[in-house]
């Protein structure tokens, strides 16, 4: 058992000591300022007078100890004791990592997937939301946080820049690093990656993928060689394709990023209405959370229940003491 408060102990030692001593100066006067009686030593020989003086002394100490145990119970009771520990608690949460392709043409559909996750931030609870971008290669927004107001901010930022409202400018930069554009394995590559302790601790992640899946360049991954990275990690992905509107010029590529989606264990949506996103988060929502070790918190239990107590007892052997004292 700890001490929240021991200074409390000093102070408290050093005016009880005070008043200990004032009641021994004062009752030393008394016994000075005594009036002598003649022939006092043969009322002092009698055997009743000297079992009256014993017990009188008697009640005396009782009453002394039970006033100093009642100040020490108190004291210690004003140093708040109590009961320290340390508790991991057990957290259950999903991982969500929204993966926006940043080429030109997805600016308006990756706008409108940002706005809708906004708009529900506020209803989750326990989920991790993290941000990476890609074009030629892929920038990490923000990491993977339960920080709702920071998420808030960040997609307020992100939307601003797709809708090309003149907003951050550095918000695409570093994204143009490789060579080519709408590198789509790569990108999903990197979203993988920017799922921390991914070997080490399981979780619930999930990938939501805003592509047209227009490849432009010579990228290192393939996105099966990607899905294929992300089924190896436990990640599943869930493709969102604006370009899907059943046109035979981008039937391979819809056809592509629906398979590698759902090699997964995700799914596949074409981007006709913003309600495609909110299906996604309610499927991801659906899965079963992963049960994780939270950070270490300090538990403190305050216990006055026994110096209390032990002052309630010893007042009531004072209060008899007194009381006999006077009788």
């Amino acid at each position: 058992m700890d001490l929240i408060q021991p200074w409390v102990l000093v102070p408290g030692a050093l005016a009880a000591a005070a008043v200990l001593g004032l009641a021994l100066h004062r009752a030393r006067r008394a016994h000075d300022d005594a009036a002598p009686v003649a022939h006092g030593e043969r009322l002092a020989s009698l055997p009743s007078y000297q079992r009256l003086v014993r017990r009188e002394r008697a009640w005396l100490a009782v009453v002394v100890l039970a006033a100093l145990t009642v100040a020490g119970a108190l004291l210690a009771a004003a140093a708040r004791p109590a009961l320290t520990s340390a508790q991991r608690p057990e957290q259950r949460s999903r991982d969500i990592m929204l993966c926006l392709d940043a080429s030109g043409s997805m600016s308006r559909a990756d706008a409108a997937i940002v706005d809708v996750f906004a708009s529900m931030v506020r209803d989750f609870r326990g989920e991790r939301i993290g941000m990476t971008v890609f074009d030629a290669s892929g920038i990490q927004v923000f990491p993977l946080t339960d920080d709702y107001a920071y998420i808030e901010e960040q997609l307020a930022r992100a939307e601003e820049a797709f809708d090309r409202r003149g907003g951050d400018p550095a918000f695409f930069e570093g994204t143009q690093a490789g060579h080519g554009t709408s590198l789509i394995g790569d990108g999903l590559a990197a979203c993988v990656q920017d799922f921390p302790r991914l070997d080490t601790e399981q979780r619930s992640r999930s990938i939501v993928f805003s592509t047209d899946n227009y490849l432009a360049g010579t990228p290192v991954f393939t996105l099966p060689e990607a899905a294929d990275l992300a089924a190896s990690k436990g990640v599943r992905v869930y493709a969102l394709n604006p370009a899907d509107f059943g046109s035979p010029s981008a039937e391979d590529e819809a056809l592509e990023l629906r398979r590698a989606a759902e090699s997964t264990g995700g799914q596949y949506f074409p981007l006709r209405s913003p309600r495609a996103a909110r299906t996604i988060i309610g499927e991801i929502q659906a899965t079963e959370s992963a049960a994780t070790k939270g950070p270490a918190r300090g538990l403190v239990a305050d216990r006055p229940d026994l110096p209390l107590g032990i002052a309630l007892a010893a007042g009531a052997v004072l209060a008899v003491g007194l009381a006999r004292i006077r009788s």
